[in-house]
This record gives C-alpha cells, structure tokens and sequence, in this order.
C-alpha cells in the first residue's frame, strides 16, 4: 500500500496534469468501487472541473468545481482511497503517468494491458482529451462523491494530527500517547491517532528513536516522545522529498521509481547487520504487521 509520501507524490503529480480541466464524461465500471451511483457521479461532475487535489493520510480529496450557472449547488468533494491494489493512472496522447499498486518497468503490464480493462474500475474524461483510470485488481478502494459537511466529519473522526502539519505538535504528539496501553507500533498505524503513517515509515522511525516496536506508548519517557516526533518528521519529511519508497510494488505518477529505498535502516532488511552495532536485524509480528528492528538498538 502507498503511504503518505507516495500518496503526496501521486496528488502533486496529477495536480499538474487535471487541475481546472473540464469534464466530459465518467464512466463507473465497477458498482463496489464506486460508493455513489453512475447516474450520482455522472451527474456531479460531467461539466465540472477539479479545482485543487487534496490529501489527508492516505486519503486523496479533489474539490469539486462548476461553471457559474451551477455554482449554488452545495460543495462537493471527490475522495480516492487506492488501499492496497489501486491504480491512478493518467493519459493524454503521448504522455502517461501512473501512480499506485504494481507499477514496473512494462507499462502496460502493470496497469492490466490496454485502458480501459478487466482491472478497470472508474474511467474519468477530460475535454483536453486526458483520462484518468482508476484500477484495482482486488476492488479494496474506492471512489465517493460527499458533502464539504460529511467531509469535514469524515477527517474528524477518522485521521489524527498528520506529519509536516502545524496539527503535529510535539503537545499533540505526546497526548496522542499519554496513558495508552498500546503498543506503540500499533499506536503509530492507528490513522484515528496519527494520520498516514504506513508500515514502512513507522519501523524507520522507531529504529531512529531506539524504541522497541512493543513498548507500550504510555511507558515512553518524554524525552523518548520527543525523540520519537522528531523521528517521525524528520524521514517522513525526506521521504516526500525523494518521492518515496520503492520497492516491487510503487512507483509514482510519472512512471519515476521512488528513491527513498538508499536511506532505509532496518526495513525490508531482516537478518542484515545492523547499520549501528552490526548485529542481525530481526522481523517478527506486531501489531499484525512484519515488523523490522534491532533488539539490541532498540529498548
């Protein structure tokens, strides 16, 4: 699954290609994936046009925009969630981009073979002549059309305080910690608590701060907190700016592998020396997740 810094690098990519682009047709392949009608999102955004494209974790959110004549209608907000196998995927003559699940070398075997295709779940059109594919080969996410109402609902209920935000204080941090019996793996992975942390960036960032993934987030000491926050900002902070992790299964909307893969120090990297103090590197299950780390380093 993509995480923050991929998902990041997918939007600002796409931002550049749809932005203020006129609508010309939807079309819904796949009633699943979809969680409003055809007739629902033909109706929102055929004439439409996407004014900005937003992210919250690893939710991507594109505003709504319509012609004059239809501006008093109520705000509406698309929102993709390509969860662990989904695709966005960019075409306008010549140019592709793509973004998501199992992106390689081979273009068109990534994405299924020839757009649109059995993997094909929502087709957007443009009038400049682009297309936007949404794929997804197991059908775990998906597309909605709400409210700027059940929006605002949806990040308050759902997403914590994100990393590179002002929402991310060290005091927000460590009350997101305070008096919890969580391992603090599992705490970190916790969207509720901490928005757009993924598997990848949490081991790095516990290995940074010499936290055992099966501490309990309430035995954290406040300079271990603070250790940890800083952590946390600081690779995530470096991993959008090398556009990401690649490893079999990511590269970004322009087809570019993400190169954040030179600076990883235990994930993906079980029974490997330890960059520190040279012992084998362990993975074992926390929090339901393969999880790399040094028990030596890590307390």
């Amino acid at each position: 699954m993509p995480e923050l810094p991929e998902v990041e690098t997918i939007r600002r990519d796409l931002a550049a290609e749809i932005t203020n682009q006129p609508i010309s047709a939807v079309k819904i392949f796949s009633a699943k994936t979809a969680q409003n009608s055809a007739a629902f999102f033909k109706k929102s955004l055929v004439g439409a046009s996407f004014s900005s494209l937003g992210r919250r974790g690893k939710l991507l959110i594109f505003s709504i925009s319509r012609p004059a004549k239809k501006s008093r209608q109520a705000e509406q907000f698309l929102l993709i969630h390509l969860k662990m196998t989904g695709q966005l995927i960019y075409i306008r003559r010549q140019k592709k981009i793509a973004g998501g699940h199992s992106l390689m070398d081979d273009f068109s075997k990534s994405v299924g073979g020839v757009l649109p295709n059995r993997q094909t779940r929502a087709l957007f059109e443009f009038q400049n002549g682009g297309q936007l594919f949404f794929n997804d080969l197991r059908r775990f996410g998906y597309l909605k059309i709400i409210s700027g109402e059940e929006l605002a609902k949806i990040l308050a209920d759902n997403y914590g305080p994100e990393p590179l935000t002002a929402s991310f204080s060290l005091d927000n941090f460590r009350k997101a910690l305070s008096k919890r019996s969580l391992k603090i793996k599992a705490l970190l992975l916790n969207q509720k608590l901490i928005a757009g942390l993924g598997n990848i960036y949490v081991d790095e960032s516990l290995f940074a701060a010499r936290l055992h993934p099966e501490r309990l987030a309430k035995s954290l000491s406040l300079p271990e907190i603070k250790k940890l926050w800083q952590a946390i900002s600081r690779i995530i902070n470096r991993a959008v700016e090398q556009r990401g992790t690649t490893f079999s299964n990511y590269v970004d909307s322009r087809g570019r592998q993400g190169n954040f893969s030179r600076w990883l120090k235990v994930y993906g990297r079980d029974g490997e020396a330890c960059p520190v103090c040279r012992r084998p590197l362990r993975k074992k299950k926390v929090a339901g997740r393969g999880t790399h780390y040094c028990t030596h380093c890590q307390k």
